[in-house]
Order: structure tokens, then C-alpha cells, then sequence
């Protein structure tokens, strides 16, 4: 599975970038959403090179899915570098009021800087299915923005007028031409930000298995009721199969089922609250 021959910088993301700058004039305070379970994979370098010393929070998404522990050393982590930030669960809408007052305080601030008073301009960007239409329903209280958990759903530009007067401008995901680390697309593939089809299913979900062996066994002994975990990746994923009962004719392995499986309950948080990096000091 080699990553850097993937095409996978396609023509709307040159698009977006270019959307990005050209309205980032127009706006306060940059929202960027990270994916809690891979905060510094799913931050995109073309972003930080987009916004420079725009104001900027931070918001871990997808938290429920995410080690609380890990989620709490990521939040002291982006706070120790000059970056505020909150950990938000998008399915239940928790601290979506703390994410307000720390907008509302913004806007006061940048009034009270200016002469000409007017609600604050967010923009909101991160990368694809991070959960920024999700954010964004939640900001509104309705359905603005379309959400999906696949990659590419949102598709242009959008300006959305908050409760409280806000304006937001929500842009598509957007990812960038070359990973520099091979863990960094794999990362971004195992929570659904790369489409399985470019990777590959069977792949994906074994490279996945390598992760969770190593740093979360007893999860994967739990949800699908392995004695032990071997050495041999292989043996894993075959055990995992018969254990589900995923086999074809002549008792062979049907990977493609079992590497779906992994990878949907993965993402929905049924092998558990899993964090795939850890923040280094």
C-alpha cells in the first residue's frame, strides 16, 4: 500500500485552498476542527500556511470517540501553544455553549478594538469528515450544512447566519498534496478522511489491526472475543473473521467484510473510546 503513489489531491481541493484565501480577509476568527482520535494527523499544514496569525480556535471533535485522558493532554498541549481550544462531542452538542461564550468574547473584544461594530465573521476548516457540518447544525440549532460520514459531502462555499448574528463561512475538507509520514495517511484513513476505495478496505482495516494489537489489545479481545492476541497480524484478522463468522465457500476468509467491519465499528466507537496518537512534549 504505497500512499505516495495515491492520487488523492484531487481538483476541488486546489479549489477550496483557493477559497480559503481568498475570503480569509473577511473573516475574525478561524475555526479549525481536528479529529480527537488523530489531533496532529488531521492537521493540515496548508491551513496553518492559509491563516498565519489569524485568530484562531481549536476544536477536538468526535471526543466521544476519543481516550478522555489522551483528549485532556491534547487540549494542555494546543493551549501551551498560544491556541485555544475545547473538546466537543457533536453528537450530543456538549460544550457547544462554552464554544459560543468563547466566540461571544471575541466579538466583544474585536468591537471594542474597532470603530465600526459588527458580528464577528467565523470561518470554519479542517479536513474531510472531521465533522464540520456537524458543528455547524449545532451552532445554528437546525440543519444548515449536510453531514455524511464519508469524505466529500460538503462542496462549496457556504455562509451561515448564526442565532446570535455570526456569520460563518463553512468550505469543504480539505487534505494536502504530499504526506510527508506515511502514518499521517493512514491515520487519516482509519477515521474516514481518505475514501476507502483508494486504499482499499482489506488493507486499511489490517493496517488498522497492526495499530489496535500493539496499543489496545484487550479491545479487540473484548468486542470480538479472542483468547489472545497472536504476534501475526494475519492470525488476528482470520480470528476475528471466524469469530463473526465471515468465511465463503471452502471455508476461506472473506476479507473484504471483515476489513469493513473493523473499519464501520472503529468509527462508530463500538471498539471502544480509542486515541491513535499521543502529544510529545
Amino acid at each position: 500500500m504505497a500512499l505516495e503513489h495515491i492520487n488523492w489531491y484531487p481538483g476541488h481541493m486546489k479549489k477550496t485552498r483557493e477559497l480559503i484565501a481568498n475570503n480569509l480577509k473577511a473573516v475574525d476568527v478561524v475555526i479549525e476542527i481536528l479529529d480527537s482520535r488523530i489531533p496532529l494527523s488531521s492537521r493540515n499544514p496548508i491551513i496553518d500556511e492559509l491563516v498565519g496569525n489569524k485568530k484562531r480556535l481549536i476544536v477536538l471533535g468526535k471526543s466521544d470517540l476519543a481516550d478522555a485522558e489522551a483528549t485532556s493532554a491534547w487540549r494542555e498541549y494546543f493551549e501551551s501553544k498560544g491556541d485555544k481550544t475545547l473538546a466537543l462531542n457533536l453528537q450530543s452538542g456538549d460544550n457547544i455553549k462554552l464554544l459560543l461564550k468563547a466566540l461571544e468574547a471575541e466579538e466583544a473584544q474585536r468591537n471594542a478594538e474597532k470603530s465600526f461594530k459588527r458580528p464577528l465573521r467565523l470561518m470554519i476548516v479542517g479536513v474531510p469528515n472531521v465533522g464540520k457540518s456537524s458543528l455547524i447544525n449545532r451552532l445554528t440549532g437546525k440543519k444548515s450544512a449536510r453531514t455524511g460520514d464519508r469524505p466529500g459531502v460538503t462542496t462549496g462555499k457556504q455562509w451561515i447566519t448564526l442565532s446570535n448574528g455570526m456569520q460563518l463561512l463553512d468550505t469543504p475538507g480539505i487534505l494536502w498534496p504530499k504526506f510527508e509520514d506515511r502514518l499521517v495517511g493512514l491515520n487519516l484513513a482509519f477515521c474516514g478522511s481518505i475514501k476507502d476505495d483508494i486504499l482499499g478496505v482489506q488493507d486499511l482495516a489490517f493496517e488498522l489491526i497492526k495499530v489496535l494489537e500493539k496499543d489496545y489489545p484487550q479491545n479487540l479481545m473484548d468486542r470480538y472475543g479472542l483468547e489472545e492476541i497472536s504476534e501475526e497480524t494475519i492470525e488476528n484478522m482470520d480470528a476475528i473473521a471466524v469469530k463473526r463468522g465471515f468465511l465463503m465457500a471452502g471455508k476461506r476468509i472473506d476479507y473484504e467484510r471483515t476489513g469493513r467491519t473493523v473499519l464501520d465499528e472503529f468509527r462508530g466507537g463500538k471498539l471502544g473510546r480509542i486515541t491513535l496518537e499521543r502529544p510529545v512534549r
